[in-house]
């Protein structure tokens, strides 16, 4: 297959966006590693090789993006008994954060981090072992070095067992591209506010938007960068991770709101995002036994929309 393209100026420009990201708040260490493999991407003139930059077996299935949505839908619905609990809860806590909450941590460029500790605390008062997660990788010749901050929440099932659940705030953040194709902003709209789930279902995600994200560059004559391979994303959460359970950062000092101005806004937008989502969940469950018409209708309507990036594909 042949991967060699032009790479637009862009090209460019997402690399700055993406070291100031702030979901993964970058290291200076891996800022130098993705900066050293975007210059090396850009000289290659995007190509790098058909192994590094694109491979012929990922493109199976792109052009059915009706059913890349469906998969999406799928795997948002597909909750066990503990995760559909688990979900209704943080997503109450999260609407429940206020500004003065954030107060309480400290101070500096914290990438939303007040907010993820305001939440740990919130699950642990309800009875929860859940803490803050840093997970940190090395950058190798195809995936960059990076780190990233989540929430997890084991559930010790008895017999030494447990289970260990994910929670990303900023979960659709993660899968943003430049210049997307209207399908892929579709699909993208489909993921959950908030990721709340095992890992496993959490990598179902993960593919499926790695896929459509090489769909959508495609498109638009763009290579796969290294960042937005399926390798990258699963490195976020998969990678080895420290646990915070006692929220350190929950100083019991009060800080200015001015302090957290930039958090709060983000937790606006989080709550904002987070009660249309679930208006819309609202709207779509079944009543009266009409789960079977509105599924139809609910399927008409999707390959309707998906039908004209299915065909350029």
């Amino acid at each position: 297959m042949d991967c060699t393209v032009c790479v637009p100026p862009m090209t460019e420009n997402l690399l700055s966006r993406k070291i100031g990201e702030r979901g993964g708040g970058f290291s200076h260490e891996s800022e130098h590693d993705l900066a050293v493999m975007v210059s090396e991407f850009l000289e290659n003139g995007g190509s790098g090789g058909a192994e590094s930059w694109c491979s012929s077996d990922s493109d199976s299935g792109l052009s059915d993006l009706a059913q890349l949505a469906e998969n999406i839908t799928f795997s948002k619905r597909n909750l066990d008994q503990y995760e559909s609990d688990l979900q209704s809860v943080v997503h109450s806590l999260v609407l429940s954060i206020n500004e003065r909450d954030l107060q309480f941590v400290k101070s500096g460029s914290c990438n939303a981090s007040c907010i993820r500790f305001s939440l740990v605390q919130l699950l642990r008062q309800s009875g929860y072992d859940a803490a803050v997660c840093s997970s940190r990788w090395q950058g190798g010749s195809k995936v960059p070095g990076g780190d990233h901050e989540y929430v997890d929440v084991v559930n010790h099932t008895g017999s030494g067992n447990s289970d260990r659940l994910i929670i990303d705030i900023d979960f659709r953040s993660h899968f943003e591209i430049a210049r997307a194709v209207e399908s892929y902003d579709r699909i993208l709209k489909l993921l959950p506010v908030i990721y709340v789930g095992s890992l496993s279902r959490l990598s179902q995600f993960l593919k499926v938007m790695a896929e459509a994200g090489k769909f959508s560059l495609k498109q638009n004559s763009m290579p796969l960068p290294p960042w937005r391979s399926f390798k990258y994303l699963q490195a976020k959460w998969y990678s080895p991770y420290q646990r915070q359970p006692d929220a350190e950062k929950l100083s019991g000092v009060r800080r200015s709101s001015s302090e957290h101005e930039q958090c709060s806004g983000h937790l606006k937008r989080l709550q904002s995002a987070l009660r249309s989502e679930m208006e819309a969940d609202q709207l779509l469950k079944p009543k009266n036994g009409d789960s079977k018409s509105r599924r139809l209708k609910v399927d008409r309507r999707r390959h309707s929309l998906f039908r004209k990036d299915s065909l350029r594909a």
